[in-house]
């Protein structure tokens, strides 16, 4: 678990591996909307000056709308995993936590680096007296699994009584937001949000924290002054501000043609959000290969061989080069 883990992305070495320019790919190993809206313009002074109260403050207010947080003021960060890191600082030394899993890797490896005791539970009622920390992951990644808010409420109130914390990631929620519970966060209930999977801006890495007001000063304090870079702020406030249902139609448009692509290729669909479906076959290795020759890449697990997650191609003729190269996939006889 030391080792680093294989995420998404990593085209430079696809392409090393496999040959083409990178261009030239099509990549569909991440979560990330493959359509990202147009860009407001970013004023010079965003650029020039250490980003400020004000324009973090602005931001902050923009994503208490677009997360309907109530009261509560999200925290950017620089991108979740910047937080992941810290979380192990919020239990005691040698405490057990859970993580419901299969999900993240980041989650266990990080708690593991930390020497805290983990446990990689199935099902919530797997969760012992004795943790004192649980992370969710809602929808979950990869499998898309998706807890009722309400459960995750009694979950976080449960929890709140042995004075236990409860992590909900939500990086892929933008999609279902009546199910978030970022409105609910308080002293037991911490909620993670990704900007960059519903965006598609993943590379100006930010995302929000959302809890109580102490909880949020921690996190402040650890990741210290200008933690999150003024154009990246001023994105957030400008788009998080805007109508964001044209954004969220061309998701689904997009998410259609994967659906389309996968069914007509025989693959069986394991679960999924509208950001990715996960396909479950024997020969998922092989696939992940061929696709590559194709220059198409895929995310490969390698704690389930028979896993291959699909993201979202940019248009039709991605949708229509993937079902391509299904087509010609041929497996091997009986």
């Amino acid at each position: 678990m030391s080792g680093p883990i294989q995420h998404g992305g990593g085209l430079a070495a696809a392409a090393t591996r496999y040959g083409g320019e990178i261009r030239d790919w099509l990549d569909l190993s991440t979560g990330i909307n493959p359509c990202p809206p147009e860009l407001p313009e970013i004023p010079m002074r965003a650029w020039h000056r250490l980003p400020d109260q004000e324009r973090e403050m602005a931001a902050r207010e923009a994503a208490r709308r677009h997360y309907r947080t109530g009261t509560r003021l999200p925290l950017p960060v620089p991108g979740t995993q910047s937080v992941i890191q810290l979380l192990p600082r919020l239990v005691p030394h040698g405490s057990r936590v859970a993580v419901l899993s299969p999900t993240y890797g980041e989650y266990v490896r990080a708690f593991t680096l930390a020497g805290l005791a983990v446990d990689a539970v199935a099902d919530l009622g797997d969760i012992a007296g004795d943790h004192r920390l649980v992370v969710v992951v809602n929808p979950n990644n990869p499998d898309g699994r998706l807890l009722p808010r309400e459960t995750l409420c009694r979950l976080a109130a449960d929890l709140a009584s042995r004075d236990s914390l409860l992590v909900v990631d939500e990086a892929f929620g933008d999609m279902e937001p009546d199910q978030s519970l970022g409105g609910e966060a308080n002293a037991n209930l911490i909620v993670f949000r990704s900007f960059g999977k519903f965006f598609g801006l993943a590379g100006i890495r930010l995302g929000f924290v959302i809890a109580e007001d102490h909880i949020v000063a921690q996190f402040a304090d650890w990741l210290g002054p200008w933690a999150v870079s003024g154009p990246a702020l001023v994105l957030a406030e400008q788009l998080m501000s805007c109508d964001t249902s044209h954004i969220r139609d061309q998701i689904r448009r997009r998410s259609d043609g994967l659906a389309m692509a996968l069914s007509k290729a025989g693959l069986a669909v394991r679960g999924g959000t509208q950001l990715f479906q996960l396909v479950e076959d024997d020969q998922a290795g092989a696939l992940h290969h061929h696709l590559c020759s194709h220059r198409i890449l895929t995310r490969k697990f390698d704690y389930r061989r028979d896993w291959l997650r699909f993201g979202l191609a940019p248009d039709e003729a991605g949708d229509a080069r993937l079902l391509e190269a299904l087509g010609s996939f041929r497996r091997p006889k009986a």
